[in-house]
């Protein structure tokens, strides 16, 4: 969009970083004038005149004039910026000059106005998908933005590009199946509840083991030497028993034949 606005602007007679910083130092940024087959200018400006009108309505498609003092007057539109990172500041930036009587390809947002009664009736959730067109029209007809009212729309209905509403002159190169919002309905989500199953095989199948193991009869224990079980002698296990004393049995060592006798328990 045209605006009646005239920025002054300072020639720079060399390029450089160092330039650059020094320019900065005098609170001026640098930048840099071109386009329309002539040759590009380095200039000086004051920051706040660019950051008004790029924070203006019509942003960075707002075509104004540049008055370079002692060169040139024209017409320009801002092609790009650069910002400090930290704070934020506008360090640098380049314009684009502008013919008026040629097409030219522009960048124009969409906005989206009203309460859709999918969402307020049935609802829904308003999606809005397509936030930008790209159109092309000679600088005098680039409007500030496209509205779009979504108050009509239901679940399930949607708003595409091809239902904009255009002045003549102007041709949309987005595509015109493209949708711009639309109303989606909430589906709910059904988590299913795991079923436990219970496992009894391995109860039964330790059950039956302890059985068996009580069932099974204790292996007999040899009985030791010195143990109340039998005698002193190592070689010969005598259980014990509950009758009175027996007489003594004499028996002979079989390799020395020397007798030696042992008692019941």
């Amino acid at each position: 969009m045209r605006l009646d606005t005239i920025v002054p602007a300072l020639p720079r007679a060399s390029r450089g970083k160092n330039e650059a910083r020094r320019v900065r130092v005098t609170g001026r940024i640098p930048a840099v004038v071109y386009g329309a087959f002539k040759e590009p200018v380095a200039i000086s400006l004051n920051p706040k005149d660019i950051t008004k009108i790029i924070h203006s309505k019509t942003g960075h498609n707002s075509i104004f004039d540049l008055n370079i003092e002692g060169v040139e007057t024209t017409p320009v539109i801002v092609a790009d910026e650069a910002y400090e990172p930290i704070k934020g500041k506008l360090l640098h930036i380049d314009l684009r000059r502008i013919d008026l009587t040629r097409k030219l390809r522009v960048s124009v947002p969409v906005h989206v106005t009203g309460e859709a009664k999918g969402v307020k009736q049935q609802g829904g959730v308003l999606d809005v998908v397509t936030r930008s067109v790209e159109i092309e029209c000679i600088p005098d007809d680039i409007p500030n933005q496209f509205d779009v009212d979504v108050t009509e729309l239901m679940i399930g209905n949607n708003i595409r590009v091809s239902d904009l509403a255009l002045k003549s002159g102007v041709r949309i190169l987005t595509a015109g199946d493209a949708v711009i919002a639309h109303v989606v309905g909430i589906k709910e989500e059904v988590v299913a509840t795991p079923e436990v199953v219970a496992v009894a095989e391995p109860e039964v199948a330790v059950k039956k083991g302890k059985k068996e193991e009580e069932a099974a009869p204790a292996a007999p224990k040899k009985a030791r030497r010195n143990s109340p079980a039998c005698s002193w002698w190592p070689d010969w296990v005598i259980p014990a028993s509950s009758t009175p004393p027996r007489p003594i049995i004499w028996g002979f060592w079989w390799w020395t034949g020397w007798p030696r006798g042992m008692r019941f328990a």
